[in-house]
């Protein structure tokens, strides 16, 4: 019989490893728990109709992805005005006939779209826990790159506008968007000076997109007079705590700002100069390495836009 001290020590670590399964379990269910959000944004003109805009972000997509494909399948019976989708849609050097047949008849609704790192670069196995530290400014450039070319031009041969580091316009309904994006942040890639200036003031609505929401994006484009800022990225922080919620952003923004909807800068009122509203999806994937999320499901966004006096 072991000694009264070893056996509880033993039930211990036994009751740990329980727990650290179930707990490990729940975490991949939870990464396979797609939810669609709905969310108000208060930007049209008084007396427009609502739009609705359907945000993607994060897919992360590979061939095997099974559940993943189906239920992006199932997103076009939402039949949306616009689609806004800002990155990271590969996670698979054969990943893009799979995205352009999740996207389906979505592809023939009006979009706008721009590209995440793992767009471009081929995903790794990296240690999760880097992820809670400071930032060393090290991005993994040096692998194989993805086949983001062939998605773009098929986005675009499709009737999508490629907002990389771009400006533009486009009428949906009856509405004159103005538009304006910049290339993947988080690489560096993105070139402010290439779309900055006041948009476009004759426009019913000032929409900027980039896939991740570091500050000074953010800034530049409230500083321009864009209404809403629409991005991704962070995956709403994957790992979340209850009471404290996302532990980081991987980028500089405030983890209280991981997802869903808010203000821009953060403390700005509606309609105060300089400011503007911003969206930031937690996304639907994950690496395919760590296909795990606690407490922070997979989403996409049916954002409704409402005129601003509603």
């Amino acid at each position: 019989m072991l000694p009264h001290a070893v056996s509880r020590t033993l039930g211990a670590l036994g009751a740990a490893a329980a727990g650290g399964a179930a707990l490990t379990a729940y975490a991949a269910w939870e990464a396979r728990a797609f939810v669609l959000r709905r969310v108000e944004v208060p930007l049209l003109p008084p007396g427009a109709e609502p739009l609705r805009v359907l945000h993607l972000s994060d897919l992360h997509l590979t061939p095997g992805q099974r559940a993943k494909q189906e239920w992006l399948r199932g997103l076009a019976h939402l039949a949306p005005d616009l689609v806004v989708s800002t990155g990271d849609n590969l996670a698979h050097p054969a990943a893009v006939p799979v995205v352009l047949d999740c996207l389906g008849p979505l592809r023939d609704v009006p979009g706008v779209f721009v590209l995440g790192s793992n767009d471009y670069f081929t995903p790794t196995l990296r240690n999760p826990v880097r992820y809670l530290l400071p930032d060393d400014g090290t991005r993994h450039t040096d692998v194989p790159q993805l086949p983001w070319p062939a998605l773009t031009r098929a986005l675009v041969e499709g009737g999508w506008c490629d907002l990389t580091n771009a400006t533009g316009h486009l009428d949906v309904r009856g509405l004159k968007l103005a538009l304006a994006g910049v290339d993947d942040p988080h690489l560096g890639y993105d070139d402010l000076a290439a779309v900055a200036g006041p948009a476009d003031a004759a426009a019913d609505v000032r929409v900027a997109v980039a896939h991740a929401p570091y500050l000074r994006v953010l800034d530049g484009f409230a500083r321009d007079g864009y209404d809403v800022v629409v991005a991704g990225h962070t995956h709403g922080g994957q790992v979340c705590l209850p009471g404290i919620g996302a532990l980081t952003t991987n980028c500089d923004l405030d983890t209280a700002r991981a997802r869903g909807l808010h203000r821009h800068p953060a403390d700005a009122p509606p309609g105060a100069p300089g400011s503007s509203w911003l969206h930031v999806s937690a996304g639907l994937g994950t690496s395919p390495y760590v296909r795990f999320r606690v407490a922070c499901r997979p989403e996409a966004t049916l954002m409704t836009w409402v005129p601003r006096d509603a």
